[in-house]
């Protein structure tokens, strides 16, 4: 981002990368669970299988939505540092590492979810 301020830039980085967590993440948790959990504007986790009594519980649904925020937050910290922080990296590869956090971290933290709570046994 050659024109633009250096702390704008890598602001422009993050936003570009948080963006798509922020409006996807439900649609990613329902993809790697299978829950039924839609986009947020078409109902969120109005659809999850938490609300069937004898079905699997998602995991990132179950201890209060706990495992949906840890992802979120560890995303959007990795999509942070990576904006904020790798300066030795040039914008291209710096947007498509932040880019990169949000299905790698997601799924990490999905899967370490989903053994703990034994959804996939």
């Amino acid at each position: 981002m050659p024109s633009l301020p250096r702390s704008l830039g890598r602001a422009l980085i993050f936003v570009l990368a948080a963006a798509p967590t922020a409006v996807f993440s439900i649609n990613f948790c329902s993809w790697i669970f299978g829950c039924e959990c839609k986009s947020w504007w078409a109902g969120a986790a109005a659809a999850c299988n938490i609300h069937l009594a004898h079905a699997k519980h998602c995991p990132w649904c179950i201890y209060d939505g706990q495992g949906f925020v840890v992802g979120f937050v560890l995303i959007l910290a990795a999509q942070a540092l990576i904006s904020f922080g790798s300066t030795w990296l040039a914008w291209p590869f710096r947007l498509a590492l932040a880019f990169a956090a949000f299905p790698l971290i997601g799924a990490a933290v999905a899967v370490t979810y989903g053994f703990i709570s034994h959804y996939w046994s």
